[in-house]
This record gives C-alpha cells, sequence and structure tokens, in this order.
C-alpha cells in the first residue's frame, strides 16, 4: 500500500479506503463485512469510511466492531452528520443542536472516544455555517473530532467555510469527499484548484461508478445475480449509468485496461489516483477479493499517451 497526506496535516491515508455506504449493515451480511474489513487492514488500508445514515446507525456498528481489534492508533476512521436520523424537527442539518447530539450517539455505535475526520455531509442552507463550525471546533477542543471535513459542498460553499473558520479562529476544513470518477468530473473545474491553493485533499467516493467501471455490466445483458444493479436497497443511484452510451464507453475502457495486463476497475482506481489533489480512493468493497484486486491500482502507473486515450474515449 502507499499512503498520501491528508491536505495541509501531518496525517497520512492510504491511496485506497473502504467505506461503508450502500453495504455495510444494508446489503451484505455481516461476518462477510467484518471480513472484508479485516482483508483491508492486512493489506495496508489505514483509511475507513461510514456515516450515522448509512443503514441508521447500523453501518457504524459494524464497521467499529471490525476495526475494535486493532489498535486505535494505526488507522483512521472518518464518520459523517446531517442527514435524517429521526422523525423530529431537530433531527436532521447541521445545527449545534444535531451535530452535538450526532458526534456521540456515533461514538458510541463505533465504541470509540473519538473520530480522526469528521464531515459535514451536506451543507445546510438553514443554519449559519460558524454555528456548525463552531461547535465542530469545540468537539476538535475536547478531543472527540481530530480534522474537519465536508462532503459534497460547492467550491462556494467550501470558500465560505474557509472564511469562518479563519475569522472566528477554527480549526479549518483539510479534505473534502465528493463523488469522482470517469463519469462524475465535476470537481475538476473549480473545486479541486481551490482546495489545491487552501491545503484541502479529495477522498473521493464511488470511484467506480456504482460498480460500472468493473465491467460486470454489458448491453443488453441481464444484469448479474447479487450485484448492485439487482439490489433494490443498493441500486437506486444507477440509472443513469446503466445505459448504452455509458457502458459502451466502458467497453472501450475495458480494451485499453486489457493491452495493460489489467482489470478496468485498476485502471479506472489508477486514473483517479494521477490527480494529485487526491489523498484517496474509496472503495465500497463486499467481499475480501474485491479488496485485493482494487488495492492492485496503486502499482498501476498511467502513460500520458493512455491517459490521451480515455479522455478520447470519455469526451
Amino acid at each position: 500500500m502507499k499512503y498520501r497526506r491528508l491536505g495541509r496535516t501531518g496525517l497520512k491515508v492510504s491511496e485506497i479506503s473502504l467505506g461503508s455506504w450502500l453495504t455495510y449493515g444494508n446489503s451484505t451480511e455481516k461476518n462477510t463485512a467484518e471480513s472484508t474489513i479485516d482483508a483491508a487492514y492486512h493489506a495496508g488500508i489505514n483509511s475507513f469510511d461510514t456515516a450515522n445514515v448509512y443503514a441508521r446507525g447500523e453501518a457504524e456498528k459494524i464497521v467499529g466492531e471490525a476495526l475494535r481489534k486493532y489498535p486505535r492508533e494505526s488507522y483512521v476512521l472518518a464518520t459523517k452528520v446531517f442527514g435524517q436520523m429521526g422523525e423530529g424537527p431537530n433531527d436532521k442539518g447541521l445545527s449545534r443542536k444535531h451535530v452535538f447530539e450526532q458526534l456521540h450517539a456515533s461514538l458510541s455505535r463505533l465504541q470509540l472516544d473519538y473520530v480522526d475526520i469528521y464531515y459535514c455531509h451536506r451543507f445546510d442552507p438553514e443554519t449559519p455555517i460558524d454555528e456548525t463550525l463552531r461547535t465542530i471546533d469545540d468537539m476538535v477542543r475536547q478531543g472527540k473530532v481530530l480534522y474537519v471535513g465536508v462532503s459534497e459542498w460547492t467550491a462556494q460553499q467550501i470558500q465560505e467555510g474557509l472564511g469562518t473558520a479563519d475569522k472566528y479562529l477554527l480549526d479549518r476544513i483539510v479534505v473534502n469527499q465528493p463523488n469522482y470518477s470517469m463519469f462524475q468530473r465535476y470537481i475538476e473545474k473549480e473545486i479541486i484548484p481551490l482546495s489545491e491553493q487552501n491545503g484541502i485533499s479529495q477522498i473521493v467516493f464511488s470511484p467506480l461508478a456504482q460498480g460500472v467501471l468493473t465491467g460486470k455490466y454489458k448491453r443488453g445483458a441481464h444484469f448479474p445475480e447479487g450485484s448492485r444493479a439487482t439490489d433494490a436497497k443498493s441500486n437506486m443511484f444507477m440509472d443513469k449509468l446503466l445505459v448504452d452510451e455509458v457502458l459502451l464507453k466502458v467497453e472501450q475502457l475495458e480494451k485499453i485496461a486489457k493491452e495493460m495486463d489489467i482489470t478496468i476497475s485498476q485502471l479506472a482506481l489508477a486514473w483517479i489516483l494521477r490527480q494529485p489533489n487526491v489523498a484517496s480512493a474509496l472503495i465500497g468493497a463486499s467481499k475480501p477479493e474485491q479488496v485485493e484486486e482494487n488495492i492492485k491500482a496503486v502499482d498501476v502507473s498511467l502513460t500520458s499517451e493512455v491517459i490521451e486515450q480515455i479522455e478520447g474515449i470519455l469526451a
């Protein structure tokens, strides 16, 4: 495994991280989830990601239990706050009340005293940004959070967060978690340049485009049983990807991968890691074998000619 610094901090994270969105506590059986986390840890992955809303807290319980056997200093664990966690008017968002209560609920489910990264899972237009960042800064000062992150914020929102932190001498945002893959590249225009200027790294989710960049889905074919596309619990974001226009590009990308004697998923992850502002690509493996395949991407180097070929296909 290889490691990269997280933004302007001294923290180092593995170039491949393991997440739990749509899998643990949901579509993946508990023992399989734990064996997958074990496989990741023993392969050198030190960066693990979850969120309070993933399976309404069940993912945090599974991740926390699986990591409990390992020394706390040996891994980096992130969780998130924003989403709906109850039926009350204060059970969602980034208010001081919700952030305070949800951090402690997450720590309880994870069986931990602190999390390494705490993400604002989305931007909350109903809460003053200084209220949110002051609350998280309080948690940093109490030793319950080490680093501040955001997820799916726009460049303008990140800039507002940085300005607010500087104004009130609060801990700055050091990591952003966006959706980034060959088929989702919105961060390249504004977010990456802004992040580079301000010491913020990206830990990106869905780098394999919901599994489409594994090559398992073919044009005109029935989708494999047991795959994400056939699972109603986890396929709700795949409609726009499982179309002939996208699957044709996947076929063309697969040809490049075969010429390089690698899998298309390794090609897709190596393409993500070509970007120096990306600290880590967050995979959603549901089996140990998927981890073993994906981590090989850290040793794949893409020549300028290959990158040019890829750009031609994606265009």
